[in-house]
């Protein structure tokens, strides 16, 4: 008995997504779409997506360093080449001033201080989208993150619409070589770009 080899259709994924998106957006009443780019593949593919379904002008990415991010040119790189509208937004001033407020009322975990700015960029994403006349924030979380449970409860699985979350890690890097994104976005080592080390 032969086992049958698996093949991701990149295009047939993006038509079908593409379906779904449109219907959503279309019940929804949804025009406008704020992401947060992190400069990473996820935010990239689904910042792609929404750009070429929606056009860019009905696009906001918004960049959300937490102090210095050392990747932050790979996610201004991505707003510039799909030509979206950009705001980067650091949100270390409110991270402080929270941690500040916690310290003397309660012992600051690493869990807390960990997952408090994936939290922080949740609250600004839709800070945004309600400044934008109503825009919806669309989640940039895949199929691999939640199966492994690596995502913030509230923080970086939050949104209106998941577009890729039944994708793996392997079919989200196949989507974005199909829509044409570089290679070292789509292919480099994952990050949150809040830690020292890789989401590997």
């Amino acid at each position: 008995m032969n086992a049958s080899t698996y093949h991701f259709n990149a295009q047939a994924a993006f038509q079908h997504i593409e379906s779904h998106l449109r219907k959503w957006a279309t019940e929804a009443e949804a025009e406008q779409f704020v992401v947060g780019i992190s400069g990473g593949k996820d935010s990239a593919v689904v910042a792609a997506l929404l750009a070429r379904i929606f056009s860019p002008e009905h696009v906001l990415g918004v960049l959300l360093p937490n102090g210095r991010q050392s990747d932050i040119l790979d996610a201004r790189e991505v707003v510039e080449l799909l030509g979206i509208r950009r705001l980067e937004i650091n949100i270390n001033p409110c991270f402080t001033a929270l941690l500040n407020e916690l310290s003397p009322r309660c012992a600051i975990s690493e869990a807390c201080r960990i997952n408090l700015p994936a939290r922080l960029r949740m609250s600004t994403l839709f800070a945004v989208a309600q400044c934008e006349s109503d825009a919806f924030v669309i989640n940039t979380s895949n199929l691999s993150e939640d199966i492994v449970g690596y995502a913030t409860q509230f923080g970086d699985n939050a949104g209106c619409y998941a577009p890729i979350q039944s994708l793996t890690v392997t079919e989200v890097q196949a989507l974005g070589d199909w829509l044409g994104l570089p290679t070292h976005l789509v292919h480099k080592t994952p990050t949150d770009g809040l830690q020292l080390c890789s989401d590997e």
